[in-house]
């Protein structure tokens, strides 16, 4: 428990963001999980100072059907490489519940 962030002094995310930083193979565990389920995994990126908006940019459309964690993850790098300076977070639909099953910002910004 002692590797859990301080509330007051770090901004927080989404899921996991009490947490220290995931590692690769854990995000790639959580994409695997979330399609696993078969959620819609989406990408979205937003500049660091807007965000606490509700609205992020979406990249591209949802990858509806998608079951290949190469693919999002790819898709995931190639957002941060175009956008190094934003915020880079995976959005996984859940379209039985018509939710969000998870999210969890994946690169920070700096």
């Amino acid at each position: 428990m002692n590797q859990m962030q301080d509330y007051k002094t770090t901004v927080k995310f989404e899921t996991f963001s009490y947490l220290p930083p995931m590692t690769p193979d854990q995000i790639r565990a959580q994409i695997e999980y979330a399609l696993s389920q078969g959620w819609a995994p989406s990408i979205e990126h937003v500049e660091p100072e807007n965000m606490m908006n509700h609205y992020w940019y979406m990249w591209k459309l949802p990858f509806f059907g998608e079951d290949n964690v190469e693919n999002v993850l790819s898709e995931i790098e190639e957002c941060h490489r175009k956008y190094p300076g934003h915020h880079v977070r995976l959005v996984a639909y859940d379209n039985f519940t018509q939710s969000q099953g998870t999210a969890f910002v994946v690169y920070r910004a700096g």
